[in-house]
């Protein structure tokens, strides 16, 4: 066993790693247990910050698999990454309904307030700016994820805003920065303003 591989597997033995692997894998039947790969990987990247191939190796040795079983879903998903990323992982969409709202301007924001481009981290290795397909944010266009915390509604003042705050230790608050709540229309709701009717509203009596 390597050092390198040695220390990992330290590392999930400690921190309470180890009591949180056992509940993912009593989510899954016997005989099943190889569909908790996508959480144990998800639990290592969050650990290291990324996912190196010794993690992965890990995942393998508990699941019982061949090693690669897990480098095929590794590659696979863009979600999990083989390098070291930033602490800030600040994704920016750029699917239709985003470049269509300007998420042209929102990278461009990006790349000139951390001096960085896509797919590149910062020298102080704080934050990494990733080029990504749909989030599922589209009403909220045009939109950024920044680790698990999505901005949406932006401009590139808000976008320069956020990082800034983020540059100074600050967390920005998620969600929509154009006032708004939710998905909910700009100019507030236009349907749907009143309490729901209960169970049996507008039937024949008898029924």
């Amino acid at each position: 066993m390597s050092m390198r591989f040695a220390h990992v597997l330290a590392a999930w033995l400690h921190q309470g790693h180890s009591q949180r692997v056992n509940a993912i894998l009593n989510i899954y039947p016997e005989g099943h247990k190889r569909g908790a790969m996508i959480p144990l990987l998800d639990l290592a990247q969050r650990q290291h910050g990324w996912l190196p191939i010794s993690a992965m190796h890990r995942v393998a040795d508990i699941l019982g698999l061949p090693n690669m079983r897990v480098y095929e879903v590794a590659t696979f998903y863009t979600m999990f990454m083989r390098k070291p990323t930033g602490t800030y992982h600040v994704q920016v969409c750029t699917t239709t309904p985003c470049w269509l709202r300007g998420s042209d301007e929102i990278m461009t924001a990006c790349k000139e307030k951390l001096g960085i481009g896509a797919g590149e981290t910062t020298k102080d290795g704080k934050f990494t700016i990733s080029e990504v397909e749909c989030l599922g944010a589209c009403v909220n266009a045009p939109m950024i994820a920044v680790n698990d915390d999505y901005y949406e509604d932006l401009t590139a003042k808000d976008t320069i805003e956020i990082l800034s705050d983020l540059k100074q230790g600050k967390v920005p608050r998620p969600g929509p920065r154009n006032g708004r709540f939710a998905s909910e229309p700009t100019g507030g709701l236009t349907s749907l303003t009143e309490e729901p009717k209960g169970p049996g509203f507008g039937m024949q009596t008898g029924f």
